[in-house]
């Protein structure tokens, strides 16, 4: 059994610098996804619909939780807050449904230096994701408050067209930009990227306070969250769809509101950045300090 001094524990402001430096960095990567075009194959579009390797890397080498809750957060404020728009319920079941397989996503690794580990772990995230979507989706033309018929007078069709988007998802985005990437970073960050930050390193392969196995109590929280999800989708299809507006901003000023958006990103994860190297230095040069300086 490991010993107390060996489980992985962070400040609570240091919890809180995870989580504005997750917001902030995927946030910013959000946007730049948006200034990169589709390309059509026939009736299947190749789209970037996410780096993933940015929560997925942070939540494997930091606290799952709050890595995970930052990013879904960021995308809500500099993805549609900072260009002046909001979906109302319906960025409920985003927010839920991403943070959620972005945290199993960090769990699952108990190792950052094993890449099978590594790798397993950001595809899970990866698809989890992307089924509760696809599912909600599906869910939403069955119980009839959209309307989706690819094939007219079929509505089940939207089963086969949610499975290819699935699938196309999984595959280009799930492997180029988050399976990939994040198999390179996080064996590489371990034990590089946190004294810079003043943060000590998850210890490999021992008992640490957000880390652990996929456990039924998981798995409840998971269904739970996904039907909350999918009740808030629902509704943003209908009139009760609080919390929707469009300041039409982002129409005033095309391109350029998305290049707003992404300085503003850009300059808090700089700040949190300096803040926390700054933190880091103050630290050793209090360790360096003598305990009972001389007297002069």
């Amino acid at each position: 059994m490991a010993s107390n001094s060996r489980v992985y524990t962070l400040t609570s402001s240091q919890k809180m610098m995870i989580f504005v430096l997750s917001m902030s960095l995927y946030g910013l990567s959000n946007m730049f996804t948006e200034l990169i075009p589709a390309f059509r194959l026939g009736p299947i579009e190749l789209s970037v619909e996410y780096f993933a390797f940015i929560p997925l890397t942070l939540c494997m080498l930091f606290h799952p939780f709050y890595a995970a809750v930052g990013a879904a957060l960021g995308e809500v404020i500099f993805g549609e807050l900072m260009l002046g728009q909001f979906g109302g319920l319906g960025e409920l079941e985003k927010f839920l449904t991403f943070s959620f397989a972005m945290y199993v996503a960090g769990r699952l690794v108990k190792n950052p230096l094993s890449l099978a580990q590594v790798g397993i772990a950001a595809m899970s995230g990866v698809i989890i994701h992307q089924l509760c979507s696809s599912l909600v989706d599906i869910g939403k033309v069955w119980i009839g408050v959209e309307e989706f018929e690819a094939v007219p007078g079929l509505a089940q069709s939207v089963v086969l067209v949610e499975g290819i988007g699935f699938l196309n998802d999984v595959l280009f985005s799930g492997i180029l930009f988050a399976l990939l990437p994040t198999l390179y970073l996080v064996p590489r960050l371990y034990g590089k990227i946190e004294p810079l930050l003043g943060i000590k390193p998850r210890q490999k392969l021992t008992q640490y306070e957000a880390a652990g196995i996929v456990s039924p109590k998981l798995v409840l929280a998971g269904i739970v969250l996904a039907l909350i999800a999918f009740g808030a989708e629902s509704l943003s299809e209908t009139d009760w769809n609080l919390g929707e507006w469009d300041s039409g901003f982002a129409d005033r000023f095309g391109i350029g509101a998305i290049w707003i958006s992404i300085g503003a990103a850009a300059i808090v994860a700089v700040v949190v950045l300096a803040f926390m190297r700054a933190r880091r230095n103050r630290g050793l040069q209090e360790e360096k300090m003598p305990e009972n300086p001389p007297y002069a």
